[in-house]
């Protein structure tokens, strides 16, 4: 298994690194249980002193972080530099609302004291993937470490010196020995980890095929996991919508992250009678973008994470071609040194073109007429996947009939699809269950313990 630092935007490797093999794996998994019963007594304040202090490191090294994402998986830099931020926004959310949202539940029931606590799990293991190499294992960390957890960090095999990174920036922190750990292993050691009794349970952010397979291995074991896995976001333009900000919104929305993005708008689901301007605003929109180095300010796009994941984009679009969609923009890696691919936008796709039915994980964009929102809503259900969605329409009761009506975890109107700590993430069916964030993904790794005591009778 190859754990390197291979630079996207040169193609060149930059750092090689040995797996941990099984002793140090050991060790750490050893350090982590140690660890276990320390961090859950020690008290919730100190707790967040350090979660706090992370926020106060990452702020404090937003260059020197940013710059490490951009390196290892390609993202532009000024948006490496706002990962690093929202990190640290989202650990002091936690800092500030985790006494409220882990307090005791009170219930009011006669004759007795009664109510709901909770209690960490233990050591949670969290595999990781490379598109938003700090942000993913934070929205993890922060929640599930002030809750009283220790974690696990299994990241991406082409992110190694994020992982490390994050690794010292805990313990930076203050984080006991054994809080928080990086294992520099490849995916087959997964099934290992998870059948490990110490390792109580696991969150992943990844493919839905690699949430198959964790969640099989963790529901054998009888272990909760959170699962966050691919999307094929609808982002639905109704008759009445503003087609101007609707079709430039909706470009930021594809192209987020160099179109790396779960959570990026995918299909674009546009009512006949907006539709022909919609694509004509949307593919000049597409032209216009600069696609180059990711530390240029004037690049909007840069590379692919990897020369494979150039490959497995070009093979779906040319494949959907053939299938019979037509090519409107792009459509093709660029002949350049590094892993470019050129902003495509598909239409008049059929059923049975991988673009219709996969999630393209790459800068492409599928465009798909509607008759109504009826028809809107049925294709947008359509999917195997249900993450999130975009409605936009100047009629707010439509909006909301659409909203309620789309199976998804998040629905913005609107607006583009993002994650907030202030609410909960997380999709339905192959998008995965579970949820991140807010009050939700504090509670998502503790027992909810119902306690009732009732005073003795007098002898």
């Amino acid at each position: 298994m190859s754990i390197a630092t291979i630079n996207p935007a040169t193609g060149e490797t930059v750092a090689r690194f040995e797996p941990y093999d099984a002793a140090a794996v050991e060790t750490r998994i050893a350090n982590a249980a140690a660890a276990r019963d320390v961090w859950r007594a020690t008290p919730l304040d100190e707790r967040l002193a350090v979660i706090r202090r992370v926020a106060d490191i990452l702020d404090a090294r937003r260059d020197e972080y940013a710059a490490l994402m951009t390196l290892e998986m390609g993202k532009l830099l000024s948006a490496a530099r706002d990962e690093a931020a929202k990190c640290a926004m989202t650990c002091r959310w936690y800092a500030d609302n985790a006494p409220r949202l882990l307090a005791n539940d009170y219930v009011d029931v006669e004759g007795e004291r009664a109510w709901v606590a909770y209690q960490p799990l233990g050591v949670v293991l969290a595999v990781m993937p490379w598109n938003f190499p700090f942000w993913q294992v934070l929205r993890f960390a922060a929640p599930t470490l002030a809750a009283g957890n220790v974690g696990l960090l299994k990241h991406a095999s082409n992110v190694p010196q994020c992982a490390l990174a994050l690794e010292a920036l805990f313990a930076e922190a203050g984080a006991p020995r054994g809080v928080f750990q990086a294992l520099l292993v490849g995916s087959d050691a997964v099934e290992g980890l998870l059948t490990d009794p110490r390792i109580a349970a696991a969150t992943l952010t990844g493919s839905e095929g690699a949430g198959r397979s964790v969640g099989a291995i963790a529901g054998g074991q009888l272990k909760k996991t959170v699962l966050e896995l691919g999307g094929s976001d609808p982002f639905i333009v109704l008759a009445t919508a503003d087609v101007d900000a609707a079709a430039r919104v909706g470009v930021q929305a594809r192209m987020i992250n160099n179109g790396q993005s779960c959570v990026a708008a995918k299909r674009f689901i546009v009512h006949e009678r907006v539709a022909d301007e919609f694509t004509e605003k949307f593919v000049a929109h597409v032209n216009a973008l600069a696609v180059g180095d990711p530390t240029d300010p004037a690049s909007a796009i840069g590379p692919l994470a990897s020369r494979r994941q150039v490959e497995d984009v070009d093979h779906q679009v040319q494949q959907s071609v053939a299938a019979g969609a037509r090519l409107l923009a792009g459509g093709r890696p660029l002949d350049r040194p590094g892993f470019y691919y050129a902003p495509t936008v598909l239409s008049d796709l059929p059923q049975h073109a991988p673009a219709y039915h996969e999630e393209v994980f790459g800068p492409v964009a599928s465009i798909f007429r509607v008759p109504d929102a009826d028809a809107a809503v049925a294709l947008a259900n359509g999917s195997r996947y249900g993450l999130g969605a975009s409605v936009w329409t100047r009629d707010m009761r439509e909006a909301e009939r659409v909203a309620l009506a789309i199976e998804s975890g998040s629905v913005f109107v609107n607006a583009m699809m993002a994650s907030d700590p202030r609410f909960p993430f997380g999709g339905v069916k192959a998008s995965g269950h579970g949820r991140e964030l807010a009050a939700w993904g504090l509670r998502e790794f503790t027992n909810v313990k119902t306690i009732r005591m009732r005073p003795a009778a007098s002898p």
